[in-house]
């Protein structure tokens, strides 16, 4: 059995119009088209669906049951017209983004231009800060945070971006001078590179789960990981910086793993978007955008 979706269409209307003329007005077709249509409908079905007079619209018990089903296949097509609609669409606008300067020099300095080329027409905006940022009050579409504990619970939309591992680097010079450790244990005669007075002991673990915690000699202590980053570079010592800050520096051989079966826990960066606001398309396609990178 075949029968035409806008004839369909046409029925559905016609049912929810509460009369052939009232749906004639509604879709801009002849009310003579609209009873043509349902007729050849119900001639194609073989059955009556509507028991119609000038004064009478009534849906048969079929025609219940049969609206029923075209009423829900005229939405699931009309929901599939409008997911090719949105996809077609270009997103424009502005995005304005939040996020740390780590976040900012590691992870989105390279993203943000790509960004920018595959969508010609959004108004990229990042403001760079390391103080907390209220997305609602300040009229941020989007923040990108990067933490080592859960975040806690908000109104905003969590989509999560990027775990990486946190590992122990230093200069081959330094190492050339100090010596390679070769155990945890063995970090306690070398310099460290720390974040914080409260940082100084380093809580290591391996792929088997064993954990350590050494102490190395503060040679610095700086809550800027790009200061450690550069005189890790520099010779001074040896930093835990995740795995993302340290790659080039490592692929240039300006900086060099020490050891890389142990890891001093990992960073989780979040895309973090105000409800109503993550569902606008030009944010939409930020987040998606920077999810998969």
């Amino acid at each position: 059995m075949r029968f035409n979706f806008n004839d369909l269409h046409i029925f559905v209307q016609a049912v929810n119009s509460g009369s052939f003329a009232a749906a004639a007005r509604h879709l801009g077709i002849p009310k003579s088209t609209i009873s043509k249509r349902v007729a050849e409908l119900e001639a194609d079905l073989g059955t009556r669906l509507i028991h119609r007079s000038s004064r009478s619209f009534v849906l048969t018990d079929v025609g219940q049951d049969f609206y029923d089903h075209a009423r829900a296949a005229v939405i699931e097509a009309q929901a599939a017209e409008s997911v090719v609609q949105r996809r077609q669409a270009e997103p424009a606008g502005p995005v304005r983004i939040t996020a740390s300067v780590p976040v900012a020099q590691f992870h989105l300095a390279e993203r943000l231009p790509a960004l920018a080329r595959a969508y010609p027409k959004l108004d990229l905006q990042l403001h760079v800060t390391d103080r907390f940022v209220d997305l609602v009050r300040e009229g941020f579409d989007i923040a990108v945070r990067s933490h080592f504990a859960p975040l806690p619970d908000s109104d905003l939309m969590q989509r999560r971006m990027k775990i990486e591992r946190i590992t122990l680097v230093a200069a081959p010079d330094y190492l050339a001078r100090r010596g390679t450790p070769e155990r945890p244990e063995d970090l306690a005669r070398h310099d460290g590179l720390l974040t914080g007075p409260a940082s100084r002991t380093w809580h290591l673990t391996d792929g088997d789960g064993h954990e350590v915690q050494v102490t190395p000699a503060a040679r610095l202590i700086a809550d800027e990981s790009s200061v450690l980053l550069r005189a890790a570079a520099a010779g001074l010592g040896i930093a835990c910086l995740p795995e993302t800050m340290t790659a080039v520096l490592v692929g240039t051989e300006e900086l060099a793993m020490v050891l890389p079966d142990w890891t001093a826990g990992s960073v989780t960066s979040t895309i973090l978007t105000p409800h109503r606001r993550g569902q606008l398309p030009a944010v939409r396609v930020v987040i998606d955008f920077l999810a998969i990178g």
